[in-house]
């Protein structure tokens, strides 16, 4: 009997050993995986980079109707105060009707 279980004993060792290794990944399974997640990773880093842009763009064109919309009120100041010089000289010309 101590021989059955001395070789009982080796062969559940062998097979332990066997089943541990069988679950180590290999370093190419590895390397695509990895390839795959860093392709991913570059897909998001492109489409991060394009919506900073637009974001860029659009701040640009928002910052540039701010200056437009300003210089169209200084104008309009401008004028407005032209507009109410040439009324008071208009009603000052009127002359009653009788």
């Amino acid at each position: 009997m101590p021989k059955t279980r001395k070789s009982l004993a080796t062969v559940a060792a062998v097979v332990a050993g066997g089943l541990s290794l069988s679950a180590c990944a290999t370093t190419d399974y590895v390397d695509e995986q990895i390839a795959a997640v860093n392709t991913r990773i570059d897909g998001v880093d492109a489409k991060a980079s394009q919506a900073a842009s637009a974001a860029s763009a659009a701040q640009a064109q928002a910052q540039a109707a701010a200056t437009d919309a300003q210089n169209a009120n200084r104008r309009l100041d401008q004028l407005t105060g032209r507009v109410d010089r040439l009324e008071q000289q208009a009603t000052a010309q009127r002359r009653p009707r009788n």
